[in-house]
């Protein structure tokens, strides 16, 4: 039998109806505890899921990596780049790309009766993959684009279409300024609403055989290509390779080809997100001083009220050392209730603002409609053992009190 933990049990699950002090400072200590990981549990989850949905937001506009003519300035107004059918096959076969797709962007006006905006029209090829705009699609349909066929159909955001009083099936004129003046009339098939105002306020999603017509250009030239990757841990990495493969390649007219990451295209949004684990980590480490500064003072007391038994021990042989693990095990037993329903509470809360968003948030200015939660079970388990090891780490200073208590005078202690 372990005589330190048989103590333990018998201390910690006794109701004892004389000690007066011993419940209340118990109580806090476990409410310490279950507050702070609740706390903790709340902010990695909403940190992790704002970073996965901004994230995710910026990458379904422009992928993981794009690769552009070298010579393109920073507008939407792009310089084309010839793409081979050779070329494809081998980005579709570079390690770590998932998909490859062409897109080409041009600004322009879009004018209705009584108003008009300024909008980026980006079109599509045959080969792009619809699941984030199907996946934001709020009314209506997506179209179809024919690879021998023109097609004029386009998807708004809901912003624009609110902003102009456009809706499903309405026709529009997109001027587009050139040389000479140019007009089209597009047909909304569909509305979709992301939330990321940057890109929903001026990116209209067409054909890309109608910025080839108004550019001039051959069937095979585009703004750039769109890749996806398997995995986002190994971007820079991906993206890197695939810069020097592709450096010293060209298109049929000479142009050299610049392959740039998500990350380099939008540097300001991916730094910040960078910043929010800071914010994480100063959280984490405050609440773990929270609980672990409560837990030392329920411990304190818990030791304080049985220096008499602490004596009677002491004084029939128990040396200091098992003594302290007796008191140890009191700690782990106070935590494990404590962390039992701070798992309770942190779980709880996260489960209601996924499911229901109770706390939403302005668009405008976090790129979201609500709070966003992303908690993994591997998270979950990090967060708890290290909860559990730093808790018992900071009980090993006070446990040393029971060093300093003398048998002779501790038993005569009341």
């Amino acid at each position: 039998m372990n005589l330190e933990l048989f103590i333990a049990q018998r201390i910690h699950f006794n109701k004892e109806e004389d000690r007066k002090v011993t419940p209340p400072a118990v109580r806090i200590a476990i409410i310490g505890i279950a507050f702070g990981l609740a706390v903790m549990i709340l902010s990695v989850a909403i940190v992790i899921g704002f970073k996965k949905e901004v994230r995710n937001k910026v990458i379904g506009f422009g992928s993981h990596i794009q690769i552009t003519n070298f010579d393109s300035n920073a507008s939407y107004e792009s310089t084309p780049i010839a793409v081979s059918d050779t070329l494809l096959n081998e980005l579709r076969s570079f390690p770590g790309i998932s998909h490859v797709e062409a897109f080409a962007t041009k600004p322009g006006i879009l004018k209705t009766e009584n108003d008009f905006q300024g909008i980026v029209l980006k079109g599509i090829d045959s080969d792009y993959d619809w699941t984030f705009f199907r996946n934001n699609l709020k009314e209506g349909e997506l179209f179809t684009i024919h690879p021998d066929k023109n097609s004029t159909d386009v998807i708004v955001s809901r912003y624009l279409a609110n902003l102009l009083n456009l809706k499903v099936d309405d026709s529009f004129l997109t001027y587009f300024v050139q040389e000479d003046v140019r007009a089209r009339k597009f047909h909304i098939t569909g509305i979709y609403e992301t939330g990321f105002l940057d890109y929903d306020k001026i990116f209209v999603i067409a054909d890309i055989k109608q910025i080839r017509r108004l550019n001039g250009w051959d069937k095979d030239q585009v703004s750039g290509l769109e890749l996806q990757i398997n995995d986002y841990d190994k971007l820079d990495q991906i993206a890197e390779d695939l810069y020097f493969d592709m450096a010293d390649k060209h298109d049929r007219n000479g142009n050299t080809f610049y392959t740039r990451s998500i990350k380099e295209l939008n540097p300001m949004i991916f730094n910040w997100l960078d910043i929010l684990d800071i914010n994480v980590v100063v959280i984490l480490v405050l609440m773990l001083a929270v609980a672990g500064f409560t837990m030392i003072s329920g411990l304190l007391i818990i030791i304080l009220e049985r220096t008499n038994m602490i004596g009677i021990l002491k004084a029939l042989g128990q040396n200091n050392t098992s003594i302290r693990r007796i008191f140890l095990y009191v700690s782990f037993f106070l935590i494990g209730k404590g962390m039992l329903w701070g798992n309770i509470i942190g779980i709880s809360l996260c489960l209601i603002q996924s499911y229901f968003h109770i706390i939403t948030l302005d668009p405008s200015i976090y790129y979201l409609d609500a709070v966003p939660i992303d908690l993994s079970i591997f998270s979950l388990i990090l967060l708890n053992i290290g909860t559990l090891c730093v808790a018992m780490l900071m009980m090993l200073g006070p446990s040393y009190l029971i060093t300093k208590i003398e048998p002779a005078r501790s038993i005569r202690f009341e």
